[in-house]
């Protein structure tokens, strides 16, 4: 089993910056990617970002492109979401997820273990 516990949410206004973290631990020795999603009231959880743990490869979602950046420690078993500029649209629960196999990293269903989330709020 593996548990991510994520850090480093809250409010902030807009134009403003954030750093999230997620810590990994338990069964970390095999890992295929790890990414973050949202989920704002009434809606999906989505897409945020994710990187591929062997080779540091990145993906991020349109909306996010540009402002928000994802980095991995492998010797730390961490992943964090540096994000700038935030819009009140930003506003959700940021959960981060992990996957051991070949996944489609843009879809929730994909992933083996995630977090129990942590709130960022936009003020405008």
């Amino acid at each position: 089993q593996v548990q991510l516990v994520e850090s480093g949410g809250g409010l902030v206004q807009a134009g403003g910056s954030l750093r999230l973290s997620c810590a990994a631990s338990g069964r970390t020795g095999s890992r295929y990617a790890m990414a973050w999603f949202r989920q704002a009231p009434g809606k999906e959880r989505e897409f945020v970002s994710a990187i591929y743990w062997s080779g540091g490869g990145t993906v991020y979602a349109d909306s996010v492109k540009g402002r928000f950046t994802i980095s991995g420690d492998n010797a730390k078993n961490t992943v964090s979401l540096q994000m700038n500029s935030l819009k009140p649209e930003d506003t959700a629960v940021y959960y981060c997820a992990a996957a051991d196999h070949g996944v489609r990293v843009k879809l929730p269903s994909g992933y083996d273990y995630w977090g129990q989330g942590t709130q960022v709020t936009v003020s405008s």
